[in-house]
């Protein structure tokens, strides 16, 4: 881990990974975006080294291969840092994805199925445009378009911006809170050491 993780504390943390097969365990970038309270993203991303072979089409599709990740730490040295970091949080994905590639990752090296707290970035991209469903869609590709975005698709730490950025909008049209638009259980901030 080259890059240091940002300085809290954070509204919430979107977070975004890629893989390196259709393996959903198969992590080999980790993205995150912390929003903190008065709305700048604290961007965290590394590449992981998922040991095991990459397809070409995943390689195709987001340009990592063997050779980006050879000399990158392998999921378990990335989530003992990464865990306690996120664990005070309320975490934001785009389709549960990354929630589910994260708990096949620890499962795939024994480790603990970690309690996180997530929201999924297209349930509330739907809540505030409604008029994308069968128009474009929810999908960052669209969304990127429609509300005017500009991030450079599968990076892990471009889309983890993404979907902080469809979050903000979001609370902006609906006038709501990310607590009530993602509807939080309140664990993220109790937690905070002061």
């Amino acid at each position: 881990m080259h890059q240091h993780l940002p300085k809290g504390p954070f509204r919430f943390i979107a977070l975004d990974v890629e893989t390196a097969s259709g393996s959903s365990a198969s992590i080999c970038q980790i993205g995150l975006a912390c929003v903190d309270h008065s709305n700048s993203i604290h961007s965290y991303t590394t590449y992981v080294n998922p040991e095991t072979a990459f397809a070409p089409f995943n390689v195709q599709l987001h340009g990592i291969g063997p050779e980006t990740v050879a000399q990158a730490p392998s999921f378990p040295e990335v989530w003992s840092a990464l865990l306690p970091f996120l664990t005070p949080y309320h975490l934001v994905q785009h389709s549960n994805f990354d929630k589910n590639a994260i708990g096949a990752a620890c499962k795939a090296y024994r480790l603990p199925s970690p309690d996180l707290s997530w929201s999924d970035s297209v349930k509330i991209a739907r809540q505030a445009w409604p008029e994308f469903k069968g128009n474009g869609g929810h999908g960052l590709g669209h969304l990127k378009t429609a509300l005017n975005l500009s991030f450079k698709h599968h990076d892990a730490g471009e889309d983890a911006r993404a979907s902080a950025q469809v979050v903000m909008l979001a609370e902006e049209r609906l006038r709501q809170s990310f607590e009530q638009i993602a509807q939080t259980r309140i664990k993220a901030q109790m937690s905070l050491p002061i």
